[in-house]
């Protein structure tokens, strides 16, 4: 799969089943969780580190009301005898798309052990990703798979109903987080202004000097 820039919107270069020595950042609003789970193991088992951001916004196909008794139903599976054992269920929505990843790697191997470390999934964006380029997976986008008007949910709002906490707390952080973007872009855009004006009247001096 191409990728494709969020703050720039056209086609790279790079493509999914190459080694890249930088990690890839990708943006998880808008893809549906079992496709891009799928590109991202293949990647960590060439290799590659792989970085998923907003996976609060990760979407699921099918309706919510049926998405949920799902989960309550996978929820309901732990060990007679001890519960303590196992299953584990995550309620957070990086927890769960680490969950959906793990499940397609060798992860009691030495090599699938050794990809799951070069995996990384977060709610929002952490400060340290903030002026970072991310991309997205074309191939795993929800627009691009489902057909018109089919029903899905998002993780988050799944994750809610389940028992996480935190998506108030995202969505305020989310919101400050694209309110400072908004001022660097403005200044970033002025000071471009700024410098091809003056770039301009240096060339008119320098002409008629």
């Amino acid at each position: 799969f191409q990728l494709i820039s969020c703050f720039i919107v056209k086609l790279l270069s790079v493509e999914m089943h190459g080694f890249h020595n930088k990690p890839i950042l990708i943006d998880g609003k808008g893809h549906l969780v079992g496709r891009l789970a799928a590109v991202v193991a293949k990647n960590l088992l060439l290799g590659n580190r792989v970085t998923v951001l907003r996976c609060e916004e990760l979407n699921i196909s099918g309706k919510f009301y049926r998405n949920k008794l799902k989960y309550l139903s996978y929820l309901r599976k732990r060990c007679n005898v001890n519960p303590a054992r196992g299953p584990f269920h995550f309620r957070a929505p990086s927890k769960i798309f680490f969950k959906a990843v793990r499940g397609m790697l060798p992860h009691k191997t030495k090599r699938g052990k050794d990809a799951i470390q070069r995996f990384r999934a977060y709610e929002g964006v952490p400060p340290k990703y903030h002026e970072k380029h991310y991309v997205v997976v074309p191939g795993a986008m929800r627009r691009v798979c489902l057909k018109p008007g089919r029903k899905y949910c998002t993780v988050g709002n799944l994750s809610s109903e389940v028992g996480w906490k935190y998506q108030h707390v995202v969505k305020v952080l989310e919101q400050k987080r694209k309110a400072k973007l908004t001022v660097v872009k403005r200044d970033k855009k002025k000071f471009h202004k700024m410098t091809k004006t003056s770039k301009s009247m240096a060339d008119e001096a320098a002409t008629k000097a």
